[in-house]
Protein backbone atom coordinates (compact mmCIF):
# COMPACT_ATOMS: atom_id res chain seq x y z
CA UNK A 1 0.00 0.00 0.00
CA UNK A 2 1.14 3.71 -0.33
CA UNK A 3 0.89 5.69 3.17
CA UNK A 4 1.00 9.32 4.29
CA UNK A 5 2.49 8.75 8.15
CA UNK A 6 2.00 11.97 9.83
CA UNK A 7 3.81 12.42 13.34
CA UNK A 8 6.82 10.05 11.84
CA UNK A 9 9.21 11.43 13.75
CA UNK A 10 7.58 10.99 17.26
CA UNK A 11 9.04 7.71 19.23
CA UNK A 12 5.86 5.34 18.08
CA UNK A 13 6.05 7.12 14.39
CA UNK A 14 9.01 5.73 14.16
CA UNK A 15 8.41 2.51 14.91
CA UNK A 16 5.32 2.82 12.53
CA UNK A 17 7.25 4.05 9.43
CA UNK A 18 10.18 1.02 10.20
CA UNK A 19 7.61 -1.65 10.19
CA UNK A 20 5.68 -0.30 7.28
CA UNK A 21 8.85 -0.54 5.18
CA UNK A 22 9.29 -3.66 6.69
CA UNK A 23 6.36 -5.02 5.03
CA UNK A 24 6.98 -3.76 1.73
CA UNK A 25 4.57 -0.34 1.72
CA UNK A 26 5.73 2.59 0.06
CA UNK A 27 5.80 5.52 2.76
CA UNK A 28 5.32 8.93 2.29
CA UNK A 29 6.82 10.56 5.67
CA UNK A 30 5.19 13.96 6.66
CA UNK A 31 7.28 16.01 8.80
CA UNK A 32 7.72 19.50 9.83
CA UNK A 33 11.54 18.93 10.00
CA UNK A 34 12.85 16.66 7.21
CA UNK A 35 16.56 16.45 9.32
CA UNK A 36 14.71 14.88 12.13
CA UNK A 37 14.35 11.38 10.24
CA UNK A 38 17.44 9.52 9.60
CA UNK A 39 15.54 6.38 8.48
CA UNK A 40 17.04 5.79 4.95
CA UNK A 41 15.02 3.37 2.41
CA UNK A 42 13.84 3.15 -1.24
CA UNK A 43 10.65 3.12 -0.36
CA UNK A 44 10.43 5.91 1.80
CA UNK A 45 9.67 9.41 1.06
CA UNK A 46 10.71 12.26 3.86
CA UNK A 47 8.61 15.60 2.91
CA UNK A 48 7.75 18.82 4.93
CA UNK A 49 4.05 20.08 5.63
CA UNK A 50 2.00 21.75 7.98
CA UNK A 51 -0.34 19.24 9.68
CA UNK A 52 -2.76 22.45 10.38
CA UNK A 53 -3.11 23.30 6.67
CA UNK A 54 -5.09 21.19 4.37
CA UNK A 55 -3.70 23.19 1.23
CA UNK A 56 -0.17 21.91 3.03
CA UNK A 57 -1.36 18.30 3.11
CA UNK A 58 -3.20 17.57 0.19
CA UNK A 59 -0.36 17.47 -2.42
CA UNK A 60 1.05 14.50 0.10
CA UNK A 61 -2.21 12.67 0.36
CA UNK A 62 -2.54 12.32 -3.65
CA UNK A 63 -2.51 8.42 -5.16
CA UNK A 64 -2.50 7.47 -1.24
CA UNK A 65 -4.15 4.37 -0.05
CA UNK A 66 -4.61 5.47 3.59
CA UNK A 67 -3.19 8.24 6.24
CA UNK A 68 -2.15 7.26 9.19
CA UNK A 69 -1.54 9.49 12.01
CA UNK A 70 1.06 9.32 15.11
CA UNK A 71 0.84 12.89 16.32
CA UNK A 72 1.20 14.01 19.79
CA UNK A 73 1.02 17.29 21.42
CA UNK A 74 1.87 18.22 24.70
CA UNK A 75 -0.29 18.72 27.87
CA UNK A 76 -0.88 21.80 29.71
CA UNK A 77 -1.47 22.07 33.17
CA UNK A 78 -3.78 25.11 32.60
CA UNK A 79 -5.12 25.61 29.83
CA UNK A 80 -6.78 23.25 27.10
CA UNK A 81 -5.03 22.32 23.40
CA UNK A 82 -7.07 21.70 20.21
CA UNK A 83 -3.84 20.62 18.05
CA UNK A 84 -5.65 17.41 17.63
CA UNK A 85 -9.21 18.24 16.70
CA UNK A 86 -7.18 21.17 14.31
CA UNK A 87 -4.66 18.91 12.83
CA UNK A 88 -7.51 16.06 12.00
CA UNK A 89 -9.48 19.18 10.86
CA UNK A 90 -6.95 19.61 8.49
CA UNK A 91 -6.11 15.86 7.65
CA UNK A 92 -9.97 14.64 6.58
CA UNK A 93 -10.69 18.43 4.31
CA UNK A 94 -7.17 17.20 2.60
CA UNK A 95 -8.61 13.52 2.37
CA UNK A 96 -11.34 14.28 0.82
CA UNK A 97 -10.19 16.81 -1.95
CA UNK A 98 -7.06 14.19 -2.46
CA UNK A 99 -9.66 11.09 -2.34
CA UNK A 100 -8.29 9.49 -0.04
CA UNK A 101 -11.07 7.55 2.30
CA UNK A 102 -8.74 5.21 4.92
CA UNK A 103 -7.27 6.75 7.60
CA UNK A 104 -5.87 5.39 10.92
CA UNK A 105 -5.13 7.29 14.07
CA UNK A 106 -4.21 7.04 17.52
CA UNK A 107 -5.37 8.50 20.87
CA UNK A 108 -4.55 6.92 24.28
CA UNK A 109 -7.14 5.04 27.16
CA UNK A 110 -9.40 7.18 29.64
CA UNK A 111 -10.37 9.77 27.09
CA UNK A 112 -13.68 9.97 27.98
CA UNK A 113 -14.77 11.87 31.05
CA UNK A 114 -14.74 9.34 34.03
CA UNK A 115 -13.89 6.37 31.95
CA UNK A 116 -10.20 6.32 34.35
CA UNK A 117 -12.32 5.76 37.57
CA UNK A 118 -11.62 1.74 37.29
CA UNK A 119 -7.74 2.58 37.20
CA UNK A 120 -5.01 2.36 40.07
CA UNK A 121 -4.74 5.17 42.21
CA UNK A 122 -1.85 6.70 40.44
CA UNK A 123 -3.32 6.41 37.46
CA UNK A 124 -7.15 7.93 38.45
CA UNK A 125 -5.46 10.72 40.74
CA UNK A 126 -2.22 11.54 39.28
CA UNK A 127 -1.53 10.49 35.47
CA UNK A 128 -4.79 11.55 34.03
CA UNK A 129 -5.66 15.36 36.03
CA UNK A 130 -1.94 15.97 34.51
CA UNK A 131 -2.47 14.74 31.30
CA UNK A 132 -6.44 15.86 31.24
CA UNK A 133 -6.19 19.38 28.10
CA UNK A 134 -4.41 16.22 26.27
CA UNK A 135 -7.60 13.40 26.99
CA UNK A 136 -10.07 16.25 26.35
CA UNK A 137 -8.77 16.79 23.06
CA UNK A 138 -8.57 12.96 21.83
CA UNK A 139 -11.98 12.68 22.98
CA UNK A 140 -12.84 15.43 20.82
CA UNK A 141 -10.90 14.49 18.13
CA UNK A 142 -12.46 11.23 18.28
CA UNK A 143 -16.03 12.59 18.15
CA UNK A 144 -15.44 15.06 15.55
CA UNK A 145 -14.77 11.65 13.54
CA UNK A 146 -17.81 9.61 14.44
CA UNK A 147 -20.23 11.98 14.07
CA UNK A 148 -18.90 14.29 10.92
CA UNK A 149 -16.99 11.83 9.24
CA UNK A 150 -19.27 9.11 8.26
CA UNK A 151 -17.86 8.76 4.30
CA UNK A 152 -14.58 7.90 5.79
CA UNK A 153 -13.17 4.65 6.91
CA UNK A 154 -11.51 6.02 9.93
CA UNK A 155 -10.20 3.35 12.64
CA UNK A 156 -8.97 4.99 16.03
CA UNK A 157 -6.57 3.13 18.14
CA UNK A 158 -7.13 3.62 21.58
CA UNK A 159 -3.63 2.19 23.33
CA UNK A 160 -2.60 2.59 27.18
CA UNK A 161 1.21 3.94 28.61
CA UNK A 162 3.78 3.99 25.35
CA UNK A 163 7.07 2.52 26.61
CA UNK A 164 9.68 3.42 23.93
CA UNK A 165 10.03 -0.42 23.38
CA UNK A 166 10.23 -2.50 19.95
CA UNK A 167 7.20 -4.49 18.77
CA UNK A 168 6.34 -8.26 20.76
CA UNK A 169 4.86 -11.40 19.65
CA UNK A 170 2.51 -10.78 22.57
CA UNK A 171 -1.09 -11.15 21.76
CA UNK A 172 -2.85 -8.24 21.53
CA UNK A 173 -6.12 -7.52 23.15
CA UNK A 174 -8.84 -5.53 21.81
CA UNK A 175 -12.22 -3.71 23.16
CA UNK A 176 -14.68 -1.17 22.20
CA UNK A 177 -14.49 0.95 25.30
CA UNK A 178 -11.88 3.15 26.69
CA UNK A 179 -9.63 0.80 28.24
CA UNK A 180 -9.16 -3.40 27.41
CA UNK A 181 -10.49 -5.04 31.24
CA UNK A 182 -9.00 -8.02 32.63
CA UNK A 183 -11.80 -11.01 33.80
CA UNK A 184 -12.22 -8.79 36.85
CA UNK A 185 -13.39 -5.96 34.93
CA UNK A 186 -10.35 -3.71 35.66
CA UNK A 187 -7.73 -2.39 33.28
CA UNK A 188 -5.36 -5.13 32.23
CA UNK A 189 -2.26 -2.99 31.80
CA UNK A 190 -0.94 0.04 32.62
CA UNK A 191 1.58 0.10 29.35
CA UNK A 192 2.12 -1.20 26.00
CA UNK A 193 5.45 -0.83 23.82
CA UNK A 194 5.17 1.52 20.88
CA UNK A 195 6.28 -1.09 18.83
CA UNK A 196 3.31 -2.84 19.73
CA UNK A 197 0.88 0.16 18.85
CA UNK A 198 2.50 0.55 15.32
CA UNK A 199 1.97 -3.20 14.45
CA UNK A 200 -1.77 -3.21 15.90
CA UNK A 201 -2.30 -0.07 13.57
CA UNK A 202 -1.05 -1.57 10.68
CA UNK A 203 -2.82 -4.49 10.98
CA UNK A 204 -5.85 -2.84 10.99
CA UNK A 205 -5.69 -1.11 7.73
CA UNK A 206 -7.22 -3.97 5.90
CA UNK A 207 -9.59 -5.26 8.67
CA UNK A 208 -13.34 -4.29 8.02
CA UNK A 209 -14.07 -5.18 11.15
CA UNK A 210 -12.47 -1.93 12.62
CA UNK A 211 -13.86 0.69 10.16
CA UNK A 212 -15.89 3.77 11.72
CA UNK A 213 -14.62 1.78 15.50
CA UNK A 214 -12.66 3.11 18.38
CA UNK A 215 -10.38 0.31 19.62
CA UNK A 216 -8.82 0.18 23.07
CA UNK A 217 -6.00 -2.31 22.57
CA UNK A 218 -2.90 -3.82 24.69
CA UNK A 219 -0.97 -6.79 24.70
CA UNK A 220 -1.47 -9.97 26.80
CA UNK A 221 1.69 -10.38 29.34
Amino acid sequence: MKLSILGATGQTGLYLVSQALEQGHEVTAIVRNVRKITIQHPLLKVVEANVFSSESLVEHFKGQDAVMSCLGFPYKLFSSISGYTASMTAIVTAMRQSGVNRIVTMTSWYTGPGSGNNSSFFVRNLLIPLIRSVLTNMYEMEQYLEKECSDLNWTVVRPPGLQNNPATDNEVMTSEGFYVPGENGFPMTNTVARGDVARFMLSVLCNESWTRKIVAMCCKL
